[in-house]
């Protein structure tokens, strides 16, 4: 009787120890839930690249739960999100990391780089290495790449012409809030006006503002060409936000996970890049077609008035000694 009593208890135990390895094998190889915040909208070329970049990483046991528009964390606090462990991933911009690495400033100035392919460059050399290595010492994020969403133009409501940085004079123009955004506004010869990207429409609509800066696929998106009469072609900055996790979720992954999540994140990219040069040639004669005067004008005369500025400027102390020269370089 005791044996019978012992075997159908060892029967018992063992049934239980199987189920518990069946519900931690379970947990174990549950798909991590990566949040990711960005303040493009779902319509945003960049949407498409996230979902993309969604599918490929599934196999490495990962779910990217997107917040886009804002709808998380608004513009310019998704990196502070990032490092008090609230937010996996974030669509981050440049300027937010050179509020807390002042360095970082470089690659917020105007003119700096040429056009998407020289981007990609500088941060796949050993400048973006350096530029990495400061992000993820010093704010815990590891930088993923650069998601380019095209050069940055100026968008007016007035229909005073626009030739040199003389003619900005007295236009509020929108810039995003942070020391960087509104030195750029002023590195244009506008008078730089903080408000929140949601916002810009109705400020325009408003007379709030009197324009905004954004690149041609944003303004059509965020249906800004509706409320203003011109767009000025100033190419004045090669707009890019930074796709990037955190280092714990990062750390946490084996090599070769880190292989082909930085794999996808590559191939999304470069999709996203290439569907928005294409955008780009085609938004000219959109905006046109929709009543909309768009020009180009001195070009020259704009960017040596914000170089000159940029150098003059207390920002220039902080970048890294001959990077300049070397972006300059490539």
């Amino acid at each position: 009787m005791a044996l019978s009593i012992n075997r159908r208890f060892l029967m018992s135990a063992g049934a239980a120890l199987l189920a518990l390895g069946a519900a931690g094998s379970a947990t174990a190889q549950a798909p991590t839930n990566l949040r990711f915040s960005a303040v493009f909208s779902e319509q945003d070329i960049r949407a498409e690249m996230m979902k993309r970049f969604a599918e490929d990483i599934k196999a490495q046991g990962f779910t990217l739960q997107p917040y886009l528009g804002g709808t998380l964390f608004k513009q310019g606090t998704e990196l502070v999100a990032m490092q008090r462990g609230n937010l996996e991933m974030g669509n981050i911009a440049p300027q937010d990391i050179s509020n807390q690495i002042p360095a970082w400033s470089i690659v917020t100035s105007a003119y700096l780089f040429r056009d998407a392919d020289h981007l990609k460059k500088v941060f796949a050399s050993d400048v973006g290495q350096q530029l990495k290595k400061m992000a993820s010492d010093q704010l815990g994020v590891h930088i993923l790449g650069p998601t380019y969403f095209g050069a940055r133009q100026v968008g007016l409501k007035p229909t005073k012409k626009i030739n040199t940085p003389a003619d900005m004079a007295g236009i509020k123009l929108r810039m995003p809030g942070g020391d960087a955004w509104q030195f750029l506004g002023e590195a244009l010869g506008a008078n730089p006006t903080p408000m929140a990207y949601a916002e810009v429409y109705t400020g325009l609509q408003s007379g709030a503002i009197d324009g905004q800066d954004n690149p041609l696929p944003n303004v059509q998106n965020m249906k800004f060409y509706e409320v203003s009469s011109q767009i000025v072609l100033t190419s004045h900055l090669v707009g890019f936000d930074l796709l990037a996790v955190s280092n714990k979720v990062w750390n946490a992954m084996s090599p070769e996970k880190q292989a082909a999540f930085q794999a996808a994140a590559d191939k999304a990219i470069e999709w996203s890049t290439q569907e928005h040069l294409k955008k780009e040639a085609e938004l000219v004669d959109f905006f046109k077609a929709k009543g909309l005067e768009v020009y180009t004008p001195d070009v020259k005369a704009f960017r040596d008035f914000a170089q000159k500025k940029y150098l003059a400027s207390d920002l220039a102390k902080n970048w890294p000694a001959g990077m300049l020269d070397k972006i300059n370089a490539m």
